[in-house]
C-alpha cells in the first residue's frame, strides 16, 4: 500500500464533517495538487467523545460515497502504541506508531554495542549530499543516539511487527511519530534513526520528528522561522539520503504533527518540497472542532447560546481540560474574556474571536486555545450538541471546507 505524494491528515472529533473536509480536499486536487486525505482520530480522543475506531472507517467511506471521490483514502490510527493498537487494526489502513515515550529508555549494552558496529562506516566525516556543513561522526555521538533512540526504534519495530501478524505486510502504512518530546532531533538524529528502523525491517513511509519551536493546538507556529527553516529543509536532504543508503521506501516523506493551523512555516514548507520535488503529510485535528463551534455562533440563536455554554464550561473547568495537552498549550489567562463578555457578544463576534485570521482585531489565541481543548463538553452535551450540528450543517460544513481550503490547502501548496 502507497501513500500519495501529497497527503493531508484531517480529524474530526464528532465525526460530521466528512464531506466537508473531502470537499475541500477535492478543490485542490481540482486545482492541480494530488492531495489525498487521510481520517484520523487517536485513542484519547476516542476516549472522550465515547466513539470507536470503526466511526473513523464509516465516515470516511460515507464520504467518499457521498462525493464519488475515486482516489487514495486512509483511516488513521494516530498517535497508538502496543497497548491501545488493538481496537484500530480492522478498521485503519494507517498507523502512526507514537514512540515519543520511550525516547531515552534503556538498552542493553549489547544493542549498544551492536548499532556501533553497523555505523563504522560513518565514522569520519559524514557528508550529506545539499547539506554545506559535514558531520562528525565518533563514538560518543553514536553512543548518545543510541543511548537515546535504540528502545523507541525498537518500540517502532515491534509495533510494526504485530501489525504484520494482524493486517499482512504491505495492507497498511507506516508512520512513526516522536514529535511529542520536549527537545526536538537534529538532522544528524533523524539519519541514524532512520538507519535504526531500516536495520529493524520497518519500512516506514513517513516519520514526524519534533522540529524546534512550539506547535501549539490550533494556533501559529512559534520559534525561529529560520532555524526552522534550515531544519526542514536538512531533514528533507537526510531523508533522501537514508533512503537510498539504507534501502528505505522511496515514498518516505516528512510528517508534520499539529500542522494545523502553522500558517507562518506552510510557506517554508511548500518552497522546500518543490524545490527537491518531495512529499508531504501534513496532520490536522482539532481545527474543524473550532469550525464547528464557529458555524454554530454564526449560525445564531440557540446555535450561538451553546456555542457560549461550551466556553462559560470550559473556563470553569479549564485546568482540568488543559492538563491532557499542557505541553501543546499556551494561554494566558488574563486575555480569556469573562463569561458575562462573551454572553454579550454577537454570533460574529464570537466566530471572529475564535477564527483564526491573524491581525483581524477580534482574533483572541488564548480563547481559541481554550476551546480547542474543551471539546469534552460538547461531547457531554451528548445529543444537543449533535442535533445542533445536524440543524445547522449546511453553516458549519461551509466553514470547515473554507478553513481546510483556503487557510491550509491554498497556502501549502500555493493554490
Amino acid at each position: 500500500m502507497k501513500l500519495s505524494k501529497y497527503s493531508f491528515g484531517v480529524g474530526d472529533r464528532f465525526s460530521h464533517q466528512g464531506q466537508a473536509q473531502l470537499r475541500a480536499i477535492s478543490r485542490a486536487n481540482e486545482a492541480g495538487v494530488e492531495v489525498s486525505p487521510v481520517w484520523n482520530k487517536s485513542n484519547r480522543e476516542h476516549g472522550i467523545v465515547k466513539t470507536l475506531p470503526a466511526d473513523v472507517r464509516s465516515e470516511a467511506d460515507a464520504a467518499v460515497k457521498a462525493l464519488g471521490w475515486n482516489k487514495p483514502y486512509f483511516v488513521d490510527a494516530d498517535h497508538i502504541n502496543l497497548t491501545t493498537v488493538a481496537p484500530f487494526v480492522e478498521a485503519s489502513d494507517f498507523f502512526t506508531l507514537d514512540v515519543a515515550a520511550f525516547i531515552g529508555n534503556e538498552s542493553s549494552k549489547e544493542a549498544i554495542e551492536s548499532f556501533l558496529a553497523s555505523c563504522e562506516k560513518y565514522k569520519g566525516v559524514l557528508q550529506i549530499p545539499g547539506i554545506a556543513e559535514p558531520i562528525q561522526v565518533d563514538d560518543e555521538l553514536l553512543i548518545a543516539i543510541a543511548v537515546k533512540f535504540l528502545a523507541a526504534t525498537d518500540q517502532a519495530a515491534g509495533i510494526y511487527q504485530y501489525l504484520v501478524e494482524k493486517k499482512g505486510e504491505g495492507n497498511f502504512i507506516t508512520e512513526v511519530s516522536m514529535d511529542e518530546v520536549e527537545l526536538p532531533q537534529t538532522p544528524v538524529d533523524l539519519f541514524f534513526i532512520l538507519k535504526m528502523l531500516a536495520d529493524k525491517k520497518v519500512p516506514i513511509q513517513t516519520i514526524a520528528p519534533k522540529f524546534t519551536g512550539r506547535f501549539n493546538k490550533g494556533v501559529d507556529y512559534v520559534g525561529d522561522l529560520d532555524q526552522f527553516a534550515k531544519e526542514f529543509e536538512e531533514d528533507v536532504l537526510v531523508i533522501d539520503y537514508a533512503v537510498k543508503e539504507f534501502g528505505l521506501p522511496a515514498d518516505l516523506k516528512l510528517s508534520v504533527h499539529s500542522g494545523s493551523d502553522k500558517f507562518s512555516i506552510y510557506p517554508i514548507m511548500a518552497d522546500v518540497i518543490k524545490k527537491y520535488d518531495k512529499g508531504l503529510h501534513v496532520k490536522t485535528a482539532g481545527t474543524t472542532w473550532l469550525e464547528e463551534v464557529i458555524g454554530l455562533a454564526v449560525a445564531d440563536g440557540e446555535a450561538l447560546e451553546a456555542a457560549k455554554e461550551i466556553y462559560a464550561s470550559a473556563l470553569g473547568r479549564k485546568d482540568e481540560l488543559c492538563g491532557p495537552y499542557a505541553d501543546v498549550i499556551d494561554i494566558d489567562d488574563s486575555q480569556l474574556p469573562a463569561v458575562a463578555e462573551v454572553n454579550s457578544w454577537s454570533g460574529e463576534k464570537f466566530a471572529n474571536a475564535l477564527r483564526h485570521i491573524p491581525g483581524h482585531p477580534d482574533y483572541n489565541l488564548n480563547f481559541r486555545q481554550l476551546i480547542h481543548v474543551g471539546y469534552k463538553v460538547a461531547a457531554e452535551m451528548g445529543e444537543r450538541y449533535y442535533s445542533l450540528l445536524e440543524k445547522n450543517a449546511d453553516v458549519v460544513g461551509a466553514c470547515v471546507e473554507e478553513n481546510i481550503y483556503d487557510r491550509h490547502l491554498k497556502r501549502l501548496f500555493n493554490l
